[in-house]
């Protein structure tokens, strides 16, 4: 009994010399870049070029393109990219084109000094813009290449590998992008020093290099592919047209619902001054804006202007093969836990650095100790997740998540309350980072099962929008929030978060009879 455990166990570890298990790796990489160009590098930059903390963590904003990449999923699903497509094949043509776009957001940003006034800040967030919907459209690409290269049975050792590379090109624009700053000398003796942050994010568009190499030498995977063929060019291009109106009008509404008083909301008008008021306006405008354009899109697709079964397949189609195949109650009730289920780690994420920088932590020792040493105890937690999911079932490690986040989070009010203690730093970036590794690759892989390969890009960008959106939205009112009720009740708040979650849990996995390795079927 003994040898067939330790036999399973040493398959499994064998399972990551896979070519599609190492391959996830180097595009994990590329996918790491920029997430923290626009997160806690940024942040850094924005602090020492004199920018205030709540104006900060603000453009945290800039990565909810990873939220609404659903939006335009469904183009890279259905869209042929000219002649690249023909060379490279469907998803390596766009994994490429993402990632010359990443690289030209990067090089954009390195070009802009935020200290010179309103109109570069402005700037700087555009381009921040720019980065994360061009880093979300390569994670849209990812995503939709490792679902279709290999079946379930290695998508959990893909999710792990992906998240140790994602991990490590975090560190690389994270922990790397600090070294590099403090080596350019940004900020000797409290001068502020613009070349180096320069140079510096000048230094992660070439490191972007990896995955562009990566997606030329990988092959086109050939499960779920699609017969282009079927529509003209100018089907595609009014579509493409079809889209660009609806984001038009989406930025238009959102834009000119920028005062409550504009659409008569006056009770809230009262809460304006309170994070919880902005944060309820911030999501009525986003509401009412894609609401619109929604409307927009399904009044033109009742003309002549866009192929109205193209506009289904594309759009309805993903949404109605999920409800149909889990049934209403179940598919909404896994819409709300994929929203949540990473909140309460996400929403401390976002202010995490700009906390190790108030309470005396230096740059080198949040890249050492916060990057650097965390990245190891991701890459662990990563694996052992991986291994874990494949030994004992996505589910039991779902739920191990989730407890270990809230539990790990609750470390940060000790920390608050330490100050600069580095040996109580290491203690809780260990246990965060294990437990968010754990997590997060059974989380990918689970997502992985729900998703129908014949509308990979399209369902599983509106699960991993899903993942992101609310804790993001949440995130970017942390620097006020901290700003009333101060960073010890902040981390009691963020960890509290995760409780429904695992409740939640506990009921999806009673009603919807998970099957532990595989998509969860519902009962009759």
């Amino acid at each position: 009994m003994q040898n067939s455990v330790a036999t399973s166990w040493l398959s499994s570890v064998k399972s990551f010399l896979h070519p599609r298990v190492i391959t996830m790796l180097f595009l994990g990489f590329s996918a790491g870049i920029p997430l923290l160009l626009i997160f806690s590098s940024l942040s850094v930059w924005l602090i020492e070029s004199g920018i205030q903390r709540s104006t900060v963590t603000y453009f945290s904003l800039a990565a909810l393109g990873y939220s609404f990449k659903f939006l335009w999923a469904p183009l890279i699903d259905r869209l042929p990219v000219p002649f690249l497509t023909h060379i490279l094949g469907r998803r390596r043509a766009w994994l490429l084109i993402s990632q010359c776009l990443v690289i030209s957001a990067i090089v954009f940003m390195a070009f802009i000094d935020p200290s010179q006034g309103e109109d570069h800040l402005i700037f700087m967030a555009f381009a921040a813009i720019f980065l994360g919907i061009s880093a979300a459209t390569q994670d849209i690409v990812i995503d939709a290449y490792r679902i279709e290269s290999a079946d379930i049975s290695l998508q959990a050792l893909m999710s792990s590998t992906y998240i140790v590379g994602y991990r490590i090109g975090m560190l690389a624009s994270g922990a790397g992008a600090l070294i590099l700053a403090s080596y350019f000398e940004s900020n000797v003796n409290g001068i502020y020093k613009y070349s180096a942050w320069h140079w510096t994010y000048l230094c992660m568009a070439l490191l972007m290099l990896v995955g562009v190499f990566t997606t030329l030498k990988i092959p086109e995977p050939t499960r779920g592919k699609k017969d282009f063929s079927k529509y003209t060019t100018v089907q595609y291009l009014q579509f493409l047209m079809l889209f660009i109106i609806c984001i038009i009008i989406f930025i238009m509404t959102y834009i000119m619902l920028k005062e409550p008083a504009l659409w008569g909301k006056s009770i809230l008008s009262e809460l304006i001054t309170a994070p919880l008021g902005n944060f309820v306006i911030e999501l009525l405008r986003l509401i009412n804006a894609l609401s619109n354009a929604a409307l927009a899109a399904y009044l033109l697709s009742q003309t002549k202007f866009v192929n109205k079964e193209l506009v289904w397949i594309s759009y309805i189609a993903p949404v109605s093969d999920f409800f149909s195949r889990y049934g209403k109650s179940i598919a909404l009730a896994l819409l709300v836990f994929i929203g949540f289920y990473r909140v309460s780690d996400i929403v401390l994420g976002v202010i995490a650095n700009v906390f190790f920088l108030e309470i005396g932590f230096t740059k080198l020792q949040i890249a050492t100790v916060v990057k650097t040493f965390g990245l190891f105890m991701t890459i662990i937690g990563g694996i052992l997740g991986g291994l874990l999911a494949v030994r004992y079932g996505m589910i039991k490690i779902l739920f191990l998540g989730a407890i270990l986040t809230v539990i790990t989070n609750l470390l940060f009010m000790v920390l608050a309350s330490s100050g600069n203690d580095i040996f109580l730093l290491y203690l809780v970036i260990s246990a965060d980072n294990l437990s968010a590794g754990i997590a997060s690759a059974a989380f990918v892989a689970f997502l992985s099962s729900l998703t129908n390969i014949s509308f990979t890009a399209a369902q599983y960008a509106v699960f991993s929008s899903l993942m992101i959106f609310m804790p993001k939205l949440i995130g970017s009112y942390s620097g006020s929030i901290v700003d009333g009720i101060g960073y010890s009740n902040f981390f009691l708040v963020a960890s509290l978060m995760g409780v429904p979650v695992i409740i939640l849990l506990y009921f999806l996995n009673k009603y919807a009879k998970f099957d532990t390795h595989q998509a969860p079927s519902v009962g009759k």
